[in-house]
């Protein structure tokens, strides 16, 4: 629990975060104009109604039902575990960068360090069903940024999101870490196959969710995870994404407040390439390495240390396989006509550039090449 508000205050700002038809945005309206949590349920419903329709108003004069009031104490009785923190918009440690959005989220509960949720970030996102190359990507990316002292966020996601928060946590204690923004209660880890990386990122950053307690995950929860993923970062840089996705409503919201919109592009034969092109069509910056996005930046938060030429990785070796089949995925019809092997031949040769986790055979039957 934060040292700086007692457990009375902290209970109305539970209690405003969870009361039906307050959302942040009526919430931080009245905050503005009547004062903290308590000095607003302090108020009878006459007052109220001056900034509320009058329904709303006798809801807020009304005592706490006995439900809200039962999730309130679970919330205290949560907050009172090693690691545990609700931040309010009153807090010292709540996030400035949230500050700067239209309806900041009136609490957060955070499981791991709150510091986290300060400092230089950016956001990684993409596609829940990425293909092999994006996933390495995002890893790739995101270990780079934490490794120059970027905190990378992201939002637990299957696909591009876990492979961020892999790559940032790659880059080890002395990196800028990572923030996984939770679109459920911060106690149920979704997907649950999420478990073991959520405790790794409460051991070297942090959870964070605006949801209640329990809260499970519903559609309508998963926009705003988004809306803070971008909050909180500097930019957002789309790896992967259809032309219908989540991770557009990400980049659009960041767009909206301010934050820079990077976007990887890909092949245009590939679903997952084409949300990353209307991107960049649209304005969003074309990035091929994770320079591009710290150039535009500024540079890194960490001083500039010189380059390591034992850091560099030597250039793989050419493979015919891989010349004849390029960077778009293909069918094993089509590598054996440009390759001019024969079928056992090139399904032999397939296998070993699997082993060597050079080739990835997608869902589809279709192989891609990754190196």
């Amino acid at each position: 629990m934060p040292l700086t508000q007692t457990a009375a205050e902290l209970s109305a700002w539970l209690r405003l975060s969870l009361e039906p038809n307050v959302g942040p945005a009526t919430a931080c309206t009245l905050l503005s104009a009547l004062g903290l949590p308590e000095q607003i349920y302090a108020r009878r419903a006459t007052a109220l109604a001056r900034h509320l329709p009058e329904a709303l108003a006798r809801q807020l004069a009304a005592p706490m039902p006995a439900d809200m009031q039962a999730q309130v104490e679970r919330s205290l009785e949560w907050a009172e575990a090693p690691d545990h923190h609700i931040l309010t918009l009153a807090d010292p440690g709540y996030p400035q960068s949230l500050l700067t959005i239209s309806d900041p989220p009136i609490l957060l509960m955070v499981t791991g360090k709150p510091a986290f949720l300060q400092g230089p970030a950016l956001a990684v996102v993409g596609a829940r069903s990425a293909t092999p190359g994006g996933q390495e990507n995002a890893r790739a990316f995101a270990r780079h940024l934490a490794s120059h002292g970027w905190r990378v966020v992201s939002g637990l996601a299957l696909g591009i999101d876990a492979a961020a928060h892999e790559g940032a946590l790659d880059a080890g204690a002395q990196g800028g870490g990572t923030v996984a923004v939770m679109g459920t209660g911060i106690d149920r880890i979704y997907p649950a196959r999420h478990r073991e990386l959520a405790h790794r990122i409460a051991a070297h950053g942090a959870l964070v969710s605006e949801l209640p307690l329990g809260a499970g995950a519903l559609p309508q929860h998963f926009p705003k995870r988004n809306r803070i993923v971008a909050g909180l970062a500097r930019g957002v840089l789309v790896v992967e994404a259809a032309r219908q996705s989540g991770s557009l409503i990400t980049a659009r919201l960041a767009g909206e407040c301010g934050r820079e919109v990077f976007a990887i592009p890909g092949s245009i034969h590939s679903p997952l390439s084409r949300g990353c092109h209307a991107l960049i069509r649209q304005g969003a910056k074309l990035v091929e390495t994770a320079q591009d996005i710290t150039d535009e930046l500024g540079g890194s938060p960490l001083p500039s240390r010189p380059a390591s030429r034992a850091s560099a990785a030597p250039p793989l070796p050419a493979h015919p396989v891989l010349e004849a089949m390029g960077f778009d995925p293909l069918h094993l019809d089509a590598i054996q006509a440009r390759s001019g092997l024969d079928i056992a031949d090139l399904q032999t040769q397939l296998v070993e550039l699997e082993l060597a986790s050079r080739v990835a055979r997608l869902d589809d039957g279709r192989y891609q090449r990754l190196k």
